[in-house]
């Protein structure tokens, strides 16, 4: 199965809301692995050293399939980690965690408070976060010789590649990164333009920018 692309946040946000005059600060940043998750939920305990509850969630990877954490952090058990990681799934975002820090008001809110206040801070961090497309791409290789450099130049643009690195000997190699999807088209367009004159070297793995 090839992978597919999919959401990401594009930057870390920060939200705040009030519930029976507790006081709920949702912040969600973009991790791509579970250390990067541990180190923002760590982060944001050191920035409010004196609430209640940090209840955190991370996916590391699709939403569905990546590498998943929760914790109620002192909450009762099941009323804000596995909520939050539940809205985080339900969004259809990756590569995403979320602390929602707690600063007590006085007023207990019970089981199901609890769960409608820490899912519903989520949710309103997520309504207003700005994502982008995380594609996985391949690396090419490529040699031209110096009178096909112009015409790759002007084709790189359409086929959303950039270059990574240049050689210059008897022929230029181009080591080229671009989407997975892209690539197959982009080999039968070189070799129609260079009459089959290019040499071309296609990585077997995907790898993830």
């Amino acid at each position: 199965m090839k992978n597919k692309a999919y959401p990401v946040p594009k930057e870390a946000q920060r939200t705040e809301s009030i519930i029976k005059k507790s006081k709920f600060i949702c912040d969600i940043c973009r991790v791509q692995n579970k250390d990067e998750a541990k180190a923002f939920i760590a982060a944001v305990k050191k920035e409010f050293p004196d609430a209640r509850h940090h209840c955190s969630a991370f996916i590391a990877g699709p939403s569905q399939t990546g590498d998943m954490g929760m914790s109620d952090d002192g909450e009762p058990q099941g009323t804000a980690g596995k909520p939050m990681l539940q809205v985080l799934q339900g969004s259809g975002i990756g590569d995403i965690a979320t602390v929602v820090t707690r600063y007590f008001g006085g007023i207990l809110l019970g089981t199901g408070g609890l769960v409608r206040a820490y899912s519903g801070a989520v949710q309103q961090g997520l309504e207003s976060l700005e994502i982008v497309m995380k594609v996985p791409m391949r690396i090419v290789t490529l040699e031209i010789s110096y009178a096909q450099e112009g015409m790759l130049r002007r084709m790189l643009d359409g086929f959303t590649a950039k270059i990574e690195e240049q050689t210059f000997g008897t022929d230029i190699t181009f080591t080229l990164i671009m989407p997975s999807n892209r690539v197959e088209e982009f080999a039968k367009t070189i070799i129609e333009e260079t009459n089959g004159t290019a040499e071309l070297l296609i990585e077997d793995e995907d790898i993830w920018i």
